[in-house]
């Protein structure tokens, strides 16, 4: 998996690249390969995207309306990734793998589970803590507390749940994640946030949770480059998806 760093990049343009890429690089055509020579990494069957985008928001297949509470000047695009809105800018570190899950041997579930882990141990490479929360896609972190390793509970003392995601005020979101397979082939994929403007993030109600706080590294007191982060992410990413 060929790895490249795209810089800022329009949202629209990347979503319809990443399309017509896996569209026409699978198996069945790779005897094409050389006729698409208006798409990068055409002589690439998988590749890792790494970019961040101009303010957008972007709804998943499963998004609703009402979660968009005030768009105002930041765009609305619709995508056919799995998952609910969320938002994109600059300060965000997005990784995008098209890959053969068929070739590499493993499932969909498995290769969420592989992205996610590639996020934590980004982050712990910061002395950030990360966190799954059963039913809800992503990477959490403790606001206060971002390196503590105990465990995210809820109000019952099992492990925390989608359901009580929106009225925690002590967790934050800082990774989302929304993917795309066709034919055993994937797209879309995971944004970490760095160091952005949050402010969008209150018009609407991220990934379909009304009061879910989000975060980004900055903000819970890490100092690191969008390179820095970018490359380490872009380095974890292939080794656990590989």
């Amino acid at each position: 998996m060929q790895v490249e760093f795209k810089g800022l990049v329009p949202y629209v343009a990347t979503y319809e690249a990443m399309q017509a890429f896996v569209a026409t690089v699978h198996p069945a055509n790779t005897e094409n390969l050389n006729e698409i020579g208006r798409l990068p990494s055409q002589n690439l069957r998988e590749v890792l995207w790494i970019c961040e985008h101009p303010p957008v928001f972007t709804q998943g297949l499963a998004g609703k309306a009402e979660h968009v509470v005030a768009a105002g000047d930041i765009p609305v695009v619709q995508t056919n990734r799995g998952g609910q809105v969320t938002y994109h800018g600059p300060g965000q570190v997005v990784a995008y793998p098209m890959i053969d899950l068929k070739a590499r041997g493993y499932f969909v579930k498995e290769y969420v589970y592989r992205i996610e882990e590639s996020v934590i141990r980004t982050l712990a490479h910061f002395g950030i803590t990360g966190h799954r929360v059963r039913g809800a896609p992503g990477i959490y972190v403790r606001i206060e507390e971002p390196a503590s390793h105990a465990r995210l509970l809820g109000a019952d003392g099992l492990p925390l749940t989608d359901q009580e995601l929106g009225t925690r005020a002590d967790i934050g979101k800082i990774s989302a994640l929304g993917i795309k397979v066709s034919r055993h082939r994937t797209y879309h994929g995971v944004a970490l946030n760095v160091a952005m403007d949050l402010s969008p993030f209150d018009r609407i109600d991220p990934c379909g949770y009304r009061g879910l706080r989000t975060v980004d590294m900055a903000s819970i007191g890490v100092q690191a480059s969008w390179v820095e982060v970018a490359q380490v992410l872009a380095q974890q990413l292939v080794t656990r998806l590989a």
